[in-house]
């Protein structure tokens, strides 16, 4: 039993964002940690994840997936923690999971949601390319994108935590890479740290021209995270019979009144008339059966990270208290890799 009483910090919501969040939206608050009960573990976080899907869960309606978070209560997030308190059969103090235990330093558990990491040397890539969001770029691909070899995948926000696995996934299968990012600095990680084909700064102002030039012969796969002036520059490039796998829309999570250009009618006579397949997709629904897929999958990526084959950059905010700066940030497009905070040493 722990004899000495432990400190919660918890960022709960505290008002819905107008727009972009400020760090007027979010509050630090201090309790008592919470004991388990039979059946329970207490986790400490070690990583949390910072994801785009977060902001949609701060409106008071939410996307339809999930419920929107409600006012007062703790910022939902994936985790890396660890068991510091265990009153299950299955887990033992000092195990390493994959929680989600949100926006707080410890949280209970029933074990239900928990994945065990055992040992990893960089336990942080469980919530990006071995997590998640690379778990979407592959689900993306296989279920709708398809690429074949010798084919065109553009991807938008190319250097984030699902972009830049798409991006290598898709070389994987022999297609030609075109990556699209914001600033010098990005297009240049997408050449020398992923190995992209070719890559386009959407901040350049001949951006729908250089996104031409990049891809000569059409674009065959979009891997459509982004929406905005990114989406309307890759429309008129897609050949008949694109696919395009939709996993957020990034450009607009923060639209407050719904204005801007309507793209709509230019939308859907391009999905007519190219014959393209758009679809959305919830990475929620593919884990498969026990988690099976997914487990498979992050056997595969940890083995591909550890001898080279991928590349999995991370940024890093140090410390549980500037979570919402990081998110922030993340979505002004400030970060180069997957996002995570440094909660607590592992």
């Amino acid at each position: 039993m722990l004899m000495t009483p432990l400190v919660n910090r918890r960022i709960v919501l505290a008002k819905r964002p107008a727009g972009r969040p400020t760090l007027e939206d979010f509050r630090l608050e201090s309790v008592p940690a919470p004991a388990p009960a039979e059946g329970q573990v207490l986790l400490r976080t070690l990583f949390l994840s910072l994801d785009p899907y977060m902001r949609n869960l701060m409106d008071e309606v939410g996307p339809g997936y999930a419920p929107p978070i409600a006012i007062g209560d703790v910022i939902v997030g994936g985790t890396v923690s660890r068991v510091v308190e265990s009153r299950h059969a299955d887990f033992r103090a000092g195990d390493l999971v994959l929680s989600h235990a949100g926006w707080q330093d410890y949280a209970l558990s029933d074990g239900a949601d928990l994945i065990a990491l055992g040992d990893m040397t960089r336990p942080s890539l469980a919530l990006g390319a071995a997590g998640m969001p690379g778990f979407t770029a592959r689900v993306g691909l296989e279920e709708i994108g398809r690429p074949r070899s010798g084919e065109t995948v553009v991807v938008g926000a190319a250097t984030g935590a699902v972009g830049a696995m798409v991006g290598q996934l898709a070389m994987r299968a022999g297609a030609r890479v075109v990556g699209i990012a914001g600033g010098v600095d990005k297009t240049r990680h997408l050449i020398e740290t992923f190995g992209f084909d070719a890559a386009v700064d959407r901040r350049n102002p001949q951006f729908v021209e250089r996104l031409r030039e990049a891809a000569p012969d059409g674009i065959d796969v979009y891997f459509e995270s982004v929406g905005g002036e990114v989406l309307a520059a890759v429309l008129p490039l897609l050949n008949i019979g694109a696919r395009v796998p939709v996993c957020g829309f990034i450009a607009h999570y923060n639209d407050d009144d719904g204005a801007g250009a309507d793209r709509l009618p230019t939308l859907l006579a391009t999905v007519l008339q190219k014959r393209v397949r758009m679809e959305g997709f919830i990475v929620l629904d593919h884990y498969g059966e026990g988690m099976a897929r997914f487990k498979a999958f992050q056997r595969e990526m940890n083995a591909a990270i550890a001898a080279g084959e991928i590349q999995a950059l991370e940024h890093v905010v140090d410390g549980l208290e500037l979570a919402p700066r990081g998110l922030i940030d993340l979505l002004d497009g400030r970060n180069v890799g997957k996002a995570v905070v440094a909660v607590a040493t592992p």
